[in-house]
């Protein structure tokens, strides 16, 4: 694709969920691939993203592209993401890339609040707006699960970082 086409592109990045050991998709990874296909439009770039939790096993970045339904001008495969941080520092490159100017991050409605912030924290500065399209589930003992990890954010951003410049 030429730089011009690409530049000023809205970027969808869908998030990987997974319990670990299966070579299909989760039912929650299924429903924000869902989602993300509703919203993409020819136009977008869509970032699929989530590793593989056992060895030997389909990264579920891969799964997702496996199973895509909607449209989009690219899809990109990002099968080295382990946290919602990772998926943010991970991102960064495609959203430099392509231009994008906006960045819609697919994930659940109980883990929304905390990948915006991981997002913004990464882009900010970069003129990209973040928001959120979420899944309609809801699911008591994640919201649950999700107040542990938000004092965790800010370390999983710096070993994230950390992390990518020493891969990239």
């Amino acid at each position: 694709m030429s730089g011009e086409d690409e530049t000023g592109r809205r970027m969808i990045v869908v998030l990987g969920y997974s319990d670990g050991g299966r070579d299909r998709l989760h039912p929650i990874c299924a429903e924000r691939l869902e989602r993300a296909a509703e919203i993409a439009t020819a136009r977008d770039v869509v970032v699929l993203s989530g590793w593989a939790r056992a060895p030997g096993s389909i990264p579920e970045a891969e799964l997702m592209r496996r199973a895509w339904r909607g449209t989009a001008a690219q899809l990109v495969v990002d099968p080295d993401a382990r946290t919602t941080a990772e998926n943010a520092w991970n991102a960064l490159d495609d959203v430099v890339r392509t231009g994008a100017r906006e960045v819609v991050v697919v994930t659940s409605r109980w883990h929304a609040a905390r990948a915006r912030a991981a997002f913004r924290a990464v882009l900010r500065g970069r003129g990209v707006r973040v928001t959120v399209a979420s899944t309609a589930g809801t699911r008591p003992r994640a919201w649950l699960r999700e107040l542990p990890l938000w004092p965790l954010l800010p370390l999983q951003l710096a070993v994230a970082r950390r992390r990518r410049r020493t891969t990239r």
